[in-house]
């Protein structure tokens, strides 16, 4: 959503309160109470249609006599006249739109009835609606309070958004007693229009937020949901807690992945792969928001414990070690200087114990040497109150001590009434206190492991060459039969056959409709075989005695077949008995796979991996993950799973080759981006057989209305972008989207690039790329982003010659920022005019209006060229101009180099090799069809 309309909502310069009310205690008393006594600045206008002032203040009968044209209009009116309002407000040009009134669709049809007509109005007059059945909004820095909460919370860096009122105004309780302050508060109601990853983008942009609390019933626009979190976690932390964990949902399902992959996993791998922090519990939320509001993040999990109790230091250890923590281990020289100031019997090791007679003289000298150590990522102090500890003056000392601090310190004053008022005055200077070791242990790993996650999420991927079957059209036959047949449910044949395509090894079947052919596919195939039940009307072939393994000779074979279909009628009376499959046995190690994947009807297509065989759904070890998946996040699903151990090789049994399970992983996921229509897999068992994966059994459900459905979260590699382009030079380029693989051969490019190219590029001289920077070049969201490289293969080597890349404005969609960077070696060759045309191009396809740039006034090369393909030039910073392409004016304007102003650029042809360029028509890029 355009960040300027919201603009309108949580920085309005005028207000209408429509329902402003003299009644003391109700919604419109208490909201137009806080608007006009906060001490915002803006304008507030009382609508009420039988009074003729509010509170002192003049009211109007209808928004359409208030005098002036509004910013923002906040809705406190039954539900039954709310869109007869708001359709007031849009004809009289207000966008945007507070509706705190309950009655919609948590009420029933009615109330769906009256969202509906809301959404079309939304349309029809182009506004942005925050609610219904909400609490309102606060903005601490605007002094603008449009809730019925009581108080003002104090200026802070956290962003709280809630779809609870109950917990917006507990959490506001208790901040205003640990002393922690807010950015914004925004309680979402129903959502019906402005959703978290709104909010999420409109704050992540915001100045004065440095973290994002989430809690969370529910998530309407998961995809946008994800697009938001990835694009702001690196940067500001996001923590959420998300009720209604334990859902009974899971018993209707089909299959196995249908039965593990329950509403609560999906959204726990939904945070994991966007890169947010969950935490469990409101308290945990308290503490988390406490730490991130008053202390640097923490970098690592080594935790020095400093303490005048032993006992307290040993719980403390406990919880660090259980929560994943490390003990950190003091360096010696940290030790040598720890006894010279403390008692000859202290610990001499982490927990650092100074002794029940401690003061605070040497609490502050332990303390201080220990922020010193490098094997120290994060101080806990823990002080118990004893004969020579005075926790006040401890608390006075740490101040001081936690000002010149790099790491985090939290405190843990344990007892009540003798430390009441030193907590009081840690909250108050912006130290976390907790009333127990294991709250303050349980926020710092919280946070560590956020860090470490995120490292992890963006590690470069192996580049894996996993394509698209070339046999479509096999498929095709498969899905037509299907449809032919009006069944959803492929038999094990055409699900084998699906896999086998994707190049995921299977086991054949060979169907047999009587125990003669049965014996026959048995003698083929060799013994031992395996028989199953072959009918449609059975989805768990095991749970009907379907399954018959080490079948040795061909009389077991007559005597099984007659027994198991038998067995099926009398267990599924209406089932359509088609015969068996007869298939090689496969041996296994003792152990089996699953991977699966079912359809959410929020998050769209999820893929499970885990321990699977017969034994799936009483083990229940699986991890779920999203489409599209690369090396690096098929290895993240893998080690959630205790099957990961058995992968590498435990006690007698061998290792499997990892890589192999993640190119399979890898294959699946690809199979699951190229068909829609595909709602459920089971491929289980899966069986490691020596290098490879086999898979024993195979299922596909498919979805009749697939266009009705979510599909991908997650925008998979975009192939369609790719063109095969000549240079001036005769070399043969191919022009493709960037992606995570290409870090390294980034990097190599980088290397080559000349001190004037990095400052005409980076606008400053830049001698080191870390990996955190690369990967936010090269790991991007195809939602928001596109970066466009040219490859080149040398001696077999591939190597990246170029960078274009176009970032879409988060508060502006429709624009888009562009950056072009030619390696030395390939200037002059025409490539920078070839990306600037597939970006427009480019551009075009998302249906964007603008895109715009900065150059650098003596980059002449560049700023030949955008005159060339008539961009629009203008004054930026000192030695810089904009340049601007206006997709909805194509070549009208000012396209021959001119500022707005009119004056003319200084001209760049002269030092550009005296070469003069013209303006040709742009050329049209035929992209490929994905």
């Amino acid at each position: 959503m355009n960040g300027a309309k919201l603009d309108k909502i949580f920085k309005p310069k005028s207000i209408a309160v429509i329902g402003a009310s003299d009644s003391i205690g109700t919604a419109g008393y208490r909201i137009f109470r806080n608007l006009i006594g906060s001490g915002y600045e803006g304008v507030v206008f009382p609508v009420n249609t039988k009074r003729e002032s509010v509170q002192g203040v003049q009211a109007y009968p209808s928004i359409n006599d208030v005098p002036k044209v509004v910013d923002l209009a906040i809705v406190v009116t039954p539900a039954s006249v709310v869109c007869d309002i708001v359709e007031q407000c849009g004809i009289r040009g207000i966008k945007g739109i507070l509706i705190i009134s309950a009655g919609f669709k948590e009420i029933g049809p009615e109330g769906v009835a009256r969202e509906q007509r809301l959404l079309e109005l939304k349309k029809k007059y182009e506004l942005s609606i925050v609610g219904p059945n909400c609490v309102g909004f606060i903005m601490p820095y605007l002094n603008l309070n449009s809730t019925f909460a009581g108080s003002m919370p104090a200026k802070g860096s956290i962003a709280l958004l809630s779809q609870s009122g109950a917990v917006c105004g507990a959490i506001l309780d208790w901040a205003a007693a640990a002393n922690v302050g807010f950015s914004a508060f925004v309680s979402v109601g129903s959502m019906l229009d402005v959703d978290f990853g709104d909010l999420i983008d409109y704050f992540g942009m915001d100045i004065h937020t440095r973290s994002i609390v989430l809690y969370i019933e529910s998530i309407t626009e998961a995809r946008k949901f994800m697009s938001a979190t990835k694009a702001f976690a690196r940067a500001k932390p996001i923590i959420v807690i998300k009720s209604g964990r334990f859902k009974e949902g899971a018993k209707a399902a089909s299959s196995h992945t249908g039965a593990l992959a329950g509403e609560d996993t999906i959204y726990e791998a939904a945070f994991r792969r966007s890169g947010v922090v969950r935490v469990m519990d409101i308290m945990d939320l308290f503490n988390c928001s406490s730490i991130l509001a008053k202390q640097p993040r923490p970098m690592g999990p080594n935790i020095a414990i400093v303490t005048n109790a032993g006992g307290p230091g040993v719980l403390a250890t406990d919880s660090i070690i259980e929560k994943g923590g490390k003990l950190a281990t003091l360096s010696p020289e940290t030790i040598e200087k720890l006894n010279k100031v403390l008692p000859t019997h202290w610990s001499h090791a982490n927990p650092v114990d100074i002794i029940g007679d401690g003061d605070e003289d040497r609490y502050q000298k332990a303390i201080e040497i220990c922020l010193e150590d490098k094997n120290i990522d994060g101080l806990l102090i823990l002080c118990v109150p004893q004969v020579m500890a005075d926790p006040k003056k401890l608390a006075d000392r740490l101040i001081d001590i936690a000002r010149k601090s790099t790491k985090p310190i939290l405190t843990s004053l344990i007892g009540e009434a003798t430390v009441a008022h030193a907590r009081e005055i840690l909250n108050s200077n912006n130290i976390p206190t907790y009333a127990s070791p294991d709250e303050a242990v349980e926020s710092y790993m919280y946070l560590y492991h956020y860090e470490r996650h995120l490292a992890q999420l963006y590690d470069t991927p192996v580049e894996l060459n996993i394509q698209t079957p070339a046999h479509t059209d096999i498929i095709k036959r498969i899905l037509s039969v299907a449809a032919e047949e009006k069944r959803t449910l492929l038999n094990e044949s055409e699900a084998k056959t699906f896999l086998e395509l994707y190049g995921i090894k299977t086991t054949t079947p060979i169907i047999a409709e009587n125990e003669e052919k049965a014996v026959k596919a048995a003698e083929k195939l060799g013994y031992p075989i395996v028989m199953k039940i072959l009918s449609p009307q059975i989805n768990h072939k095991s749970d009907v005695g379907g399954v018959v393994l080490d079948l040795r000779c061909g009389d077991d074979v007559k005597t099984t077949f007659r027994e198991m279909t038998k067995r099926a009628k009398e267990k599924v009376p209406n089932a359509n008995i088609l015969g068996v499959t007869i298939q090689k046995q496969v041996k296994s190690y003792g152990y089996e796979l699953i991977l699966g994947s079912k359809k959410d009807p929020v998050f769209g297509s999820v893929i499970l991996f885990g321990l699977g065989g017969i034994y799936t759904e009483l083990f229940k070890d699986r991890a779920i993950g999203f489409p599209p998946l690369n090396q690096t996040l098929a290895q993240r699903i893998i080690e959630k799973t205790k099957a990961s151990d058995l992968l590498k090789g435990f006690r007698n049994i061998p290792p499997v080759d990892m890589k192999k399970v993640e190119e399979t992983m890898i294959k699946f996921s690809q199979m699951l981006i190229d068909h829609p229509e595909i709602k459920e897999v089971d491929i289980n068992p899966l069986i490691p057989q020596g290098n490879d994966l086999i898979a024993v059994d195979a299922r596909i459900i498919l979805d009749p209305e697939p266009d009705k459905h979510p599909h991908l979260i997650i925008t998979p590699y975009p192939t369609k972008y790719m063109k095969n382009i000549t240079l001036k030079d005769g070399q043969k380029i191919l022009l493709r989207p960037i992606k995570p693989e290409d870090e390294n051969m980034w990097l190599e490019m980088f290397k080559t690039f000349s001190e004037e190219t990095v400052r005409f590029r980076f606008f400053r001289i830049i001698k080191d790329t870390p990996h955190e920077v690369r990967t936010r070049y090269c790991n991007i969201d195809y939602d928001r982003e596109m970066g466009i490289v040219a490859e080149i293969e040398k001696d077999g080597k591939k190597q990246l010659l170029g960078v274009s890349r176009l970032i879409q404005d988060p508060a502006r969609p429709d624009e888009a920022e562009f950056a072009i960077v030619v390696s030395d070696e390939c200037q002059r060759q025409g490539l920078g005019s070839e990306f600037l045309d597939f970006l427009i191009e480019f551009a075009e396809d998302k249906k964007l209006s603008k895109i715009n740039g900065v150059v650098l006034k003596d980059n002449y090369p560049m700023i030949a060229l955008c005159r060339e393909k008539g961009f629009r030039f203008s004054e930026g910073d000192p030695g810089e101009y904009k340049v601007e392409y206006d997709l909805l004016l194509l070549d009208e304007g000012l396209s021959d180099g001119t500022l707005e102003s009119g004056k003319k650029i200084s001209d760049a042809n002269e030092k550009n090799d005296g070469k003069t360029t013209k303006k040709n028509p742009k050329k049209t890029v035929h992209l490929e069809k994905p």
